[in-house]
């Protein structure tokens, strides 16, 4: 992202990106973020992340085998393994991981 911001510089706070949902508001730009994917609650220490580090940090290490997605404003969207996903963007609630189909993944 271009105006990416130094974490020093970033209020020393936590932001939970369910609760900011069911709260109706955008996250706040803060040094820590939870987030969930699938079943699991995460603390992360940036303001955005790729579907590629979504994957590898949800510990599917075989990322060709995997789709992830984010529930947006109560619609699932697929991620992209280079798209960037701005936990400040107002609607992100959390995310869910699916296993390719066999004829998916010989594309």
């Amino acid at each position: 992202m271009a105006s990416e911001q130094l974490v020093d510089d970033l209020p020393d706070e936590l932001e939970d990106l369910e609760v900011c949902c069911k709260e109706g508001r955008a996250a706040k730009c803060v040094r820590r973020y939870r987030i969930r994917i699938d079943r699991e609650s995460y603390v992360v220490n940036v303001t955005y992340m790729t579907g590629r580090q979504l994957l590898e940090f949800a510990g599917k290490c075989d990322i060709a085998k995997w789709k992830i997605f984010q529930k947006l404003r109560g619609e699932m969207k697929e991620v992209g393994l280079t798209e960037e996903v701005s936990f400040t963007t107002p609607g992100v609630e959390k995310f869910k991981t699916l296993p390719l189909d066999q004829t998916e993944g010989s594309r």
